[in-house]
């Protein structure tokens, strides 16, 4: 596959000196790019389907009219933690 190219970025100096200073022996300003829309990438998808789950529950309780409250969805979230940390030991 061939690759393309990210329209060059102008940033103030300050913030370019600030992501040289944190980069790793041997890593270039370019693959910390790559690696940032990577994962910004990600994230934004990770999000979208997140928002996503919500929509469809929330349609789902309006279909349904079931509704839980808070602490009946605390108490299950802590009974799978309670259950999964036993397992861990």
């Amino acid at each position: 596959m061939k690759t393309a190219t990210i329209p060059a970025l102008r940033v103030e100096p300050k913030l370019r000196e600030a992501v040289q200073s944190v980069l790793s022996e041997g890593e270039t300003l370019s693959s910390f790019l790559e690696e940032s829309l990577r994962a910004n990438i990600e994230r934004r998808l990770h999000q979208q389907a997140f928002i996503a789950r919500g929509i469809a529950s929330r349609d789902e309780a309006k279909h349904t009219q079931e509704y839980y409250s808070t602490d009946d969805v605390i108490a299950e979230l802590a009974n799978i933690y309670q259950q999964a940390h036993q397992k861990a030991l």
